[in-house]
């Protein structure tokens, strides 16, 4: 298939359409594109963008939804704006297929690695919002992203790791020890077990695609052990 008719599919899948399908084409293409042999612009820019745009759509629900000071409302922007929130929008997309890689990144697993979807999936909202503007940015937000930020909301406003080290502190125990005791999957898409432990006996365990993921799961589940006890 041409590049032309790959962005054409990719812009019927996103349901956007680019007045400047140069700055589609920039928001598909990783560092590796080219194999050196030629220089030509990456995603990396319109990452960093879209990153920014990305936060400042997920403050505005924030500020609309809690009523936490400054400092909650960081934490909580923190816990929701996630890779791996990211990536699972250009898995929904199927957005690996697009991407401008070199055969060798390709090889090594590049379309499903999470980080280079995370990147891709805010380079395309950096790449609408210099397209299209705020409204257009916007939209692409809330049909992929908005969902999702609610359903997190809704699950818990605050995130399990800070809310274990407070319990912790508030029965004056020491601050919960985490450890990865698994891995699963292949090198290019690891899934990391971890425990947390606090006082003697409170041990909790959880799975994710990151170490960092798989230790708010750990302090999930010891926050459920916790209050079931």
């Amino acid at each position: 298939m041409s590049l032309q008719r790959k962005l054409d599919k990719l812009q019927t899948r996103l349901d956007y359409q680019f007045s400047d399908t140069a700055l589609l084409e920039r928001a598909l293409t990783h560092g590796s594109y080219g194999d050196g042999r030629r220089k030509i612009e990456d995603y990396q820019r319109l990452e960093f963008l879209g990153d920014r745009v990305l936060g400042l759509f997920t403050a505005q629900i924030l500020y609309e939804k809690s009523e936490e000071d400054e400092g909650g409302l960081a934490r909580k922007l923190n816990a929701l704006v996630r890779k791996e929130t990211c990536a699972e929008i250009s898995e929904e997309l199927e957005i690996g297929e697009f991407i401008l890689m070199s055969k060798a990144t390709e090889r090594q697993g590049g379309r499903e690695r999470i980080s280079i979807l995370a990147d891709v999936a805010e380079s395309l909202l950096g790449a609408i919002y210099l397209d299209g503007g705020y409204e257009a940015a916007k939209v692409f937000y809330h049909k992929f992203w908005y969902g999702r930020m609610l359903e997190v909301l809704d699950h818990s406003m605050k995130d399990p790791k800070t809310e274990l080290q407070e319990r912790a502190a508030a029965e004056k125990l020491e601050p919960p020890v985490y450890e990865v005791i698994g891995q699963t999957g292949p090198d290019h898409r690891p899934s990391f077990v971890m425990t947390v432990v606090v006082g003697d006996e409170r041990i909790g365990q959880g799975e994710g695609l990151s170490k960092k993921d798989a230790e708010r799961e750990a302090a999930r589940d010891l926050l459920r052990q916790w209050s079931g006890s």
